[in-house]
């Protein structure tokens, strides 16, 4: 693979300027690919030797915490080789986690509580508004409260009464009905008034945010008129997130729920999710596949294409890029301690973006991915130097 000199030089400038560096030694290439109990045994032993045994012929030192800084992503070993599916997708909002908020009442606006961006809670203000409507409908119910008081009054006048023996029992019933009609008119006002803001005397709703999350659109401005049921902002929660593919409808009958999907945005970044769920989808006539990420997930409305696994998968594949030659053998470099190791493997066939690995790697294994020929460039840096 031809070496991108510039995208090395940037890489040495980011480690030297956070004081890691790069340390390598000489890589042999004639040298037998070491064996899994060896490497736990070399593992064990750099361990009781405070990690003396990390340096040596092959290894890079490099943190794999620090190694992103350096443009090298570190991925895990896992297993493919499965029928694949190639889908189109995009990372979209999950249900509920996106808000568009109206406006309960036609008013004019006067306060702008937020900004495109801002953070805000469950019942966090938006935008405040005054609303002769609103006046009015305040009024009302507070007309409404008084008239339900009034009858309550001349309901316990009445009972008295005919305790007494002073009124007959019709007068009672009437009293008793006209309460209880001026109590339920009461109630009903109070529940309009809540449903559109709870109104003040002079007509200010402060319109809330029925969600968590960011603002991601604001419709309105201070001064001006917004009419009832207009939308004023809206919020979404950036964090509820899923991924939606498009899946032709005969392909996609190997896709259950539970399935593994393998995705990657523009720059390469890997989305690894599981199926939710699975449904037609009538605008092509095909299916929609939606899938859950369990680990990085780019913000919404980012394009990625999903590898989806519709066999057994049974082979280790890793990222194509992290697979590198090197004095003509095949190699990955594989974390280890405070830097990385580089290991011969032996690799199968390639499909989008992804090749298996037929010997010299175990799953669960952690590795150089994406910019693993910054490693490759540093070794064989340091090899020739050392010829030198």
């Amino acid at each position: 693979m031809k070496l991108n000199r510039q995208h090395a030089i940037v890489a040495g400038s980011i480690l030297a300027a956070a004081g890691i560096g790069f340390g390598a030694a000489r890589w042999t290439a004639d040298g037998p690919a070491p064996k899994a109990h060896a490497e736990a045994e070399g593992e064990h032993k750099g361990e009781e030797h405070g990690g003396e045994a990390e340096a040596g012929e092959g290894f890079v030192a490099l943190p794999p915490q620090t190694a992103s800084a350096a443009g090298v992503e570190v991925t895990t070993v896992g297993r493919g080789g499965a029928s694949e599916l190639i889908l189109p997708g995009r990372v979209a909002f999950a249900p509920n986690a996106e808000a568009a908020v109206g406006a309960p009442l036609g008013g004019v606006v006067e306060t702008v509580h937020v900004a495109l961006g801002s953070r805000v809670g469950a019942g966090g203000s938006l935008v405040t508004i005054r609303s002769p409507e609103g006046a009015s409908i305040r009024a009302s119910a507070e007309a409404s409260r008084a008239e339900a008081d009034a009858a309550r009054a001349v309901y316990r006048r009445e009972d008295r009464l005919l305790k007494a023996g002073v009124v007959a029992r019709q007068d009672w019933e009437a009293a008793r009905a006209n309460s209880l009609k001026a109590d339920a008119n009461a109630r009903a006002a109070q529940a309009q008034l809540a449903a559109l803001g709870a109104p003040g005397s002079a007509g200010r709703t402060t319109i809330r945010s029925p969600i968590a999350g960011t603002v991601t659109a604001v419709n309105t401005a201070p001064g001006g008129f917004i009419a009832q049921g207009a939308a004023v902002a809206q919020v979404a929660n950036q964090d509820r997130v899923e991924l939606i593919f498009d899946a032709p409808a005969a392909s996609s009958r190997g896709i259950r729920l539970g399935t593994p999907i393998y995705a990657t945005d523009a720059t390469g970044q890997e989305v690894t999710a599981v199926v939710t769920a699975v449904s037609p989808n009538p605008a092509n006539a095909g299916t929609q596949v939606r899938a859950r990420a369990t680990g990085f997930v780019p913000p919404a409305g980012t394009p990625v294409s999903g590898r989806a696994l519709t066999g057994v998968a049974s082979t280790l594949v890793v990222p194509a890029e992290a697979v590198q030659t090197l004095e003509g053998r095949s190699v990955v470099f594989v974390a280890q301690g405070k830097g990385f190791r580089v290991r011969p493997v032996v690799p199968g066939r390639m499909s989008a973006g992804r090749i298996e690995i037929l010997k010299g790697l175990r799953e669960g294994e952690r590795i150089a991915g994406r910019g693993a020929f910054l490693l490759k460039a540093e070794l064989s840096k340091s090899e020739a130097e050392h010829e030198h």
